[in-house]
């Protein structure tokens, strides 16, 4: 027998025995599904409309976007303040350096 044959016949005994596993898997599956519980239902437990939840929670709500609208506002004062402040500074900058380039050139 050639080592051609010999592979041949090893590739034939794999492709069996792939096909075996793949018909244990399946039968090992159908046996779990089997013997599975069946779900228990739960009923649903309904509660009565509580109007004095719903007014907090809008309350909540409410304030909280009181809340947030005075943070943006105060971010956004913070930006122009920062902004301002830039602007000045390069001006007061610009200012400084001009008078320095009027002192070396001995004016």
């Amino acid at each position: 027998m050639s080592a051609l044959e010999k592979a041949e016949q090893a590739v034939r005994e794999a492709s069996d025995n792939t096909e075996v596993a793949r018909i244990v898997a399946a039968v090992l599956a159908t046996q779990q599904a089997m013997q599975q519980q069946p779900a228990v239902v739960s009923q649903a437990v309904t509660t009565a409309f509580d109007a004095r939840k719903w007014l907090t929670i809008g309350g909540l709500v409410i304030a909280g976007g009181g809340v947030a609208c005075f943070l943006a506002m105060a971010a956004a004062l913070l930006a122009v303040a920062v902004a301002i402040g830039g602007v000045c500074a390069t001006a007061c900058l610009l200012v400084l350096r001009g008078l320095w380039a009027d002192l070396q050139k001995g004016k």
